[in-house]
């Protein structure tokens, strides 16, 4: 469970691990209803597929349907796996398969897909690849064996060994950019920090010779010597086990590194192994047994994060996420001081937040247990018959409006089949339980959120909430864009005492900010959430009625499971919990039906839409549902967690399949014989012993007919499951048969589209003027929409010179001016200024570069 309020930088696992984040390359593609546009950052577009006709209103409608009629959702859709990615082209040619939910970064079958009269394309812009580093050492316990990536200063050498442009270029066909940061470079931090973003990837520029030197060095301290070229420790060959994923361009990846890393002089043992072998070893082991030193990792971003400070504590710190791994991450007090203070955006001013981001930027590549390599562009392949909103980070998989957008563009109700790469790859359980994109697509269908993201510019648009006011301390850098949340600054805000701010899990209750804080409490933001009118007469998948109560469990288990007085703590959370801790101020319940909320906080974003913390008191899962795997917790025979089930040497908890069920299932008669209420000093207020015998048989009736215990509240229920056949079937909820066609407006964004000109020659000493020229669609983009227009000089030997923001002209045009004591200090010979444009309508920036000489 994520700790209430808190905004993780990216949200999934990816093809090949947990969570991942970023993708971009020179092309912006927009799929609306079979119209592919690409543009390119120089500026132009063209058309890759087939185009439909646009409306009015700016929704999808299918040619079939008269205006005004709503479209008709698919009613199932069934889930197989395929890790093939040719053979699952084959299948949508075929008419076997409707929707490929996995990026292609395969140039030719890109191409194969464009080319097809039966199929669609998407593209996606949130997808990276990496090195992650095992950092337990150096010599791996109760083993003579070394592990030379202990070393943060061999971990940071691998920059300059691998060659990320050969990795972007011939190994992903051009699908692909260099990848040198923890920001994902189609995203906006990354244009807001340009000038430090590229004066650290010309620092960290190929150079193997510099790579050799310094291992060399570190190897020797360790007290390893070459011997024939190959490093030996204590009479061994040091040799690092990699492994690399096999089912896409990783594979091509990990050989060429392992050929680099041979050339260093190590062996390399290639373990190649499918994401769901390569998940129990990287992620589901303890990193100290040494069964592996390296790993070809793969994120995703499944939403545009306008806001990536959240980043460096997520891939550095412990506080990421509570697997072994991410516990055995030791970074320089520096680096976590500043990943800390990111994550709790404990900063003043605009200027500060981007001191602490440089900051973390340059501490991150010296840390180095994260090497990375490409931000990928990945094409999303359909069956042209149908429809779905692909995200422009995430694409289908990452989407969060798959589900509320799903359809043939004929009217069907026929069943939709997705094919993936990898089902049930890890355990799901609302705890803790899987992180994989494949999963975490199936799960997003079936659990629903008060707030979703936009697929454009990744603001929250409401759900579940019908409005939220936002209040924030005079002087601090928030802005915000849509009608639905209010934006007020004030002098400052003081916690009122009955609050609750922390728990006490000996005495199960609530602690007061009086309580907690007797000398008073301020907090930076408060934020209070207007839930819609009929939030209690929704229902749960398997008939119970949502209830208040089931958003406090969830509430209550963000601070129990780090209390260590508690039965169920796992201290695992407890490094994220204290982020958490760090920044939050207390809650209150102002009204209970309608319910209206209010949360106090320490932490900011930049946008107040990111700011309404509706999930406090908004629940992804019913209590009963909690409660049995609470219990099997408590009593030792299973784990939410990957890292407490291998400290307790019991099974990771899964409510989908497996041996898991059957204890779940004997403390789900357990609780209703008993009458079990988890935390019942305060849930006791919100349910009657009716509502609990109820909610159990309810629950125990649902495994019975459908053979699981995963049970939510979206628009999709799990039908069936089949481990066996790598196969699952959802249907569509009854509650979510009738189509919302807010969701259906998200056609074309407008991604700008940039031409720099100027002279080809200045004088150095005199003044230099450059044209930037920003449209979408051949149209003028307006200024009001632009949120930046910079622009970067680099002189003749490469070097960043000058960084600043352009002049406004009018809309469709800005100007970079070069001063004459600017120009003065340019050698003579070829510059290049690249302009880079932020749109407030779509949150990709685009880029474009020329080059000028100096004489």
């Amino acid at each position: 469970m994520r700790h209430k309020g808190a905004t993780p930088a990216q949200a999934d696992d990816a093809p090949g691990g947990p969570h991942e984040g970023s993708g971009t390359l020179k092309a912006r593609v927009v799929v609306v209803a079979g119209v592919l546009v690409l543009a390119t950052l120089g500026g132009g577009a063209f058309l890759l597929s087939r185009t439909a006709q646009d409306n009015p209103l700016g929704r999808v409608l299918s040619p079939q349907q008269p205006q005004g009629a709503a479209p008709v959702l698919a009613r199932e859709v069934v889930f197989i796996e395929q890790p093939d990615p040719a053979k699952a082209i084959e299948m949508l040619e075929a008419g076997q398969m409707h929707v490929y939910a996995s990026g292609l970064t395969d140039p030719e079958l890109e191409r194969r897909v464009r080319g097809s009269r039966a199929l669609d394309l998407a593209i996606s812009y949130g997808s990276s690849t990496e090195l992650t580093f095992n950092p337990v050492g150096p010599v791996f316990p109760g083993t003579e064996k070394l592990n030379p990536f202990h070393v943060p200063a061999i971990r940071e050498a691998m920059n300059w060994l691998v060659d990320r442009n050969h990795i972007a270029q011939e190994i992903y066909g051009g699908l692909g950019k260099p990848r040198y940061l923890p920001l994902t470079s189609s995203f906006p931090d990354y244009a807001r920090l340009a000038d430090v973003a590229r004066a650290l990837e010309i620092q960290y520029a190929p150079n193997v010779g510099r790579a050799r030197a310094v291992v060399a060095q570190e190897m020797e301290k360790l007290g390893a010597v070459q011997v024939g070229g190959v490093w030996q420790y204590r009479g061994r060959p040091v040799e690092l086990a990699f492994l690399i994923r096999s089912e896409d361009e990783r594979r091509e990846i990990g050989d060429y590194v392992a050929t680099l890393l041979q050339g260093l002089g190590f062996a390399v043992d290639r373990q190649y192994r499918t994401a769901a072998e390569s998940s129990r070893i990287w992620i589901g082991s303890d990193p100290a047994e040494g069964t592996w030193h390296l790993y070809t990792g793969g994120w995703v971003s499944t939403a545009i994060s306008r806001d990536q400070a959240g980043n460096f504590s997520f891939y550095y710190t412990a506080r990421g996420r509570p697997e072994p791994l991410w516990q055995a991450y030791r970074p320089a007090p520096e680096l976590d001081r500043a990943a800390d203070a990111l994550a709790r955006r404990d900063y003043a001013t605009l200027e500060e937040r981007q001191r602490l981001m440089a900051e973390a930027l340059r501490l991150s590549m010296a840390d180095a247990v994260r090497v990375w390599l490409a931000d990928r562009v990945s094409a999303w392949a359909t069956r042209s018959e149908v429809a779905v909103t692909a995200d422009l980070a995430g694409g289908i998989s990452g989407s969060a409006l798959w589900p509320y957008t799903l359809r043939f563009n004929d009217g069907r109700t026929e069943r939709v089949t997705f094919g993936s790469p990898g089902i049930l790859t890890e355990p799901w359980n609302p705890l803790a339980g899987t992180n994989w994109i494949f999963d975490q697509m199936i799960i997003r269908g079936t659990i629903e959120s008060p707030v979703l993201p936009d697929p454009f510019t990744g603001l929250s648009w409401p759900l579940r909430i019908k409005s939220a006011e936002v209040f924030v301390e005079e002087g601090l850098p928030v802005t915000k864009t849509h009608d639905w949340v209010d934006l007020t600054f004030v002098p400052s805000i003081q916690v009122p005492g009955d609050a609750w701010i922390d728990w006490d899990p000996v005495a199960q209750r609530f602690i007061t900010a009086a309580e907690a804080h007797p000398q008073g409490l301020s907090a930076r933001t408060r934020t209070v959430v207007h839930y819609v009118d009929d939030l209690y007469q929704r229902r749960w998948h398997d008939g119970t009625r949502v209830s208040l109560a089931d958003a406090l469990v969830e509430l209550i288990l963000t601070f129990d499971r780090a209390k260590e007085g508690s039965p169920l703590y796992d201290e695992a959370e407890v490094p994220a919990f204290e982020t958490f801790a760090g920044h939050f101020r207390g809650v209150r319940i102002l009204q209970e039906d309608p319910l209206v909320a209010e949360i106090y906080d320490d932490q900011i974003f930049p946008d107040a839409e990111l700011m309404s913390r509706a999930g406090f008191f908004y629940a992804g899962v019913p209590w009963h549902k909690l409660a049995i795997g609470m219990l099997a917790e408590t009593n030792r025979e299973l784990a939410f967690s990957n890292s407490k089930a291998d400290r307790l040497r019991v099974e990771w908890m899964s409510y989908i399949a497996g041996p898991s069920l059957t204890v779940l299932e004997r403390y789900r008669v357990q609780a209703q014989e008993r009458g079990y209420i988890p935390y019942e000093n305060v849930l006791g207020r919100y349910v009657t012993r009716e509502d609990v015998a109820r909610r159990y048989e309810a629950l125990g009736r649902w495994y019975r007919e459908r053979g699981h215990f995963w049970v939510g509240q979206g628009p999709f229920y799990v039908y069936s499951v089949h481990p066996v056949e790598k196969s699952v079937v959802v249907r569509r909820a009854e509650d979510h048969l009738t189509t919302d066609e807010r969701w259906l407006a998200f056609t074309r964004p407008r991604i700008a589209e940039v031409e720099v000109s100027g002279p080809s020659r200045t004088a150095r000493g005199a003044r230099a003027e450059f044209s930037v020229k920003v449209t979408s669609q051949g149209q003028p983009y307006p200024m009001k929409d632009v949120e930046l227009v910079k622009f970067l000089v680099f002189d003749a030997q490469g070097r960043m010179a000058f960084t600043q923001d352009a002049e406004a002209v009018h809309d469709g045009e800005w100007r970079a001016v070069l001063s004459p004591d600017q120009s003065a200090q340019l050698e003579v010979g070829a510059n290049r200024l690249e302009a880079i444009v932020v749109s407030r309508s779509v949150s990709i920036p685009s880029f474009d570069s020329f080059t000028f000489v100096t004489q």
